[in-house]
């Protein structure tokens, strides 16, 4: 197995003015989120996926979509991307769902002036009127490291800097 990667939380100024930005919490109660963050790992020896934890109860109507910010950023070594994708069990029981279908995580998203905060966007596409319930510190998606190539005429010399939308901006 290659070691390509180390996660990490963002610092606590980064996740409360992330946390802020869509949820009405006090100070208090956002360092308490904070302080509970369980950075992403493997359930078995055999896991390809690194499961992320829910900071809190969350409850999703059908149809439903949120942002959550995890509190966690990832180092990822050059040549390498994190790709996060939703339990199957949720999917398959529920329709619940990255919003974008498939996260990309790159290398130099963790230099970003957001410290390359990961936040979710997630979306219970449930037909069937089933509410998707989350309990705090239950696993909803599973990132995999993934090697990756360049063409033999890349050449590529911008840098990023931000997450959603940020490596299309001219």
């Amino acid at each position: 197995m290659n070691k390509v990667a180390k996660f990490e939380k963002v610092s606590f100024e980064q996740f409360k003015e992330d946390w802020l930005k869509l949820f009405q919490d006090s100070e208090e109660k956002v360092r308490e989120i904070y302080e509970g963050i369980i950075l992403p790992k493997r359930a078995t020896l055999g896991s390809a996926g690194y499961d992320f934890y829910i900071p809190i109860d969350m409850k999703f109507d059908p149809l439903e979509k949120k942002r959550i910010p995890t509190g966690i950023r990832v180092k990822i070594d050059e040549g390498w991307v994190l790709q996060l994708y939703p339990r199957s069990s949720l999917g398959f029981k529920y329709g619940f769902r990255l919003a974008n279908t498939v996260g990309i995580i790159d290398a130099d998203y963790y230099y970003s002036d957001n410290e390359g905060h990961i936040q979710l966007s997630l979306v219970n596409e449930n037909h069937e009127n089933l509410m998707v319930d989350l309990k705090k510190g239950e696993a909803v998606i599973q990132g995999i490291f993934v090697s990756f190539g360049i063409t033999e005429d890349d050449n590529a010399t911008n840098t990023r800097n931000g997450g959603f939308g940020s490596t299309n901006k001219r």
